[in-house]
């Protein structure tokens, strides 16, 4: 049973959290003007600190003590992009959660990513806002997580900055596994239609370790 002041400790675990989560992105758009390879390497330090200590990180205590670090591929530079929000029809997603109800969505743009396809730009409609831009590719199920990565969820810290004309900065590099790859506890919207590619993304973070998840699988 959780008590009262557990959820006071939880709910202040998961607010600095996510206060770090936007400190660590604030300065990886800061060196990735410069060096897009080093803020990616700031940002697999600074998520691997994370995810083995700290008090909201989404690893239960058994799998912090087997946790040697994400499983992150090499930077390419070839899969970061700077694109214009491009205008498409209005559509809404709703996502039904466990614990914040029914999470609204309204698509409202997409970006145009080369040969690779192109991606739906949504927005959160509920208290705080932000753009959320999610993705799957021909690697789900197979080297990456089945349901999909995010690359954006900018409420929660996750933002790679504009692009100078007023667009997005996409970067592969930066794909992340959701909380529910790690426990299923945690209710996450995935990739719908408009967030599939059919290629290949090697880069970003790769399939969890199921060393870190299997145990509480049945919980």
């Amino acid at each position: 049973m959780v008590t009262p002041l557990g959820q006071a400790l939880d709910a202040l675990a998961v607010a600095d959290w996510r206060r770090r989560v936007a400190q660590m992105y604030a300065r990886v758009r800061e060196i990735a003007v410069d060096d897009p390879a080093a803020a990616h390497a700031h940002w697999v330090e600074q998520r691997n600190d994370l995810f083995a200590d700290h008090a909201a990180s989404p690893l239960h205590p058994a799998a912090k003590a087997v946790f040697i670090g994400l499983d992150v591929a090499p930077y390419d530079p070839a899969y970061r992009f700077k694109l214009r929000v491009r205008a498409t029809l209005p559509q809404r997603m709703e996502v039904a959660t466990g614990t914040d109800g029914v999470v609204p969505f309204d698509r409202v743009g997409k970006v145009e990513v080369g040969d690779l396809g192109t991606l739906a730009v949504w927005a959160l409609r509920t208290y705080g806002g932000g753009i959320f831009v999610p993705v799957k590719d021909a690697t789900s199920n197979r080297s990456t997580y089945g349901g999909g990565r995010y690359l954006l969820d900018t409420v929660k810290g996750a933002d790679l900055g504009r692009a100078v004309d007023g667009g997005l900065i996409i970067d592969f590099n930066f794909a992340y596994n959701p909380s529910c790859a790690y426990d299923p506890a945690w209710a996450c919207p995935l990739p719908s239609r408009g967030n599939v590619l059919s290629v290949p993304l090697p880069v970003g973070e790769q399939k969890v370790d199921q060393r870190l998840v299997a145990d509480f699988e049945l919980e």
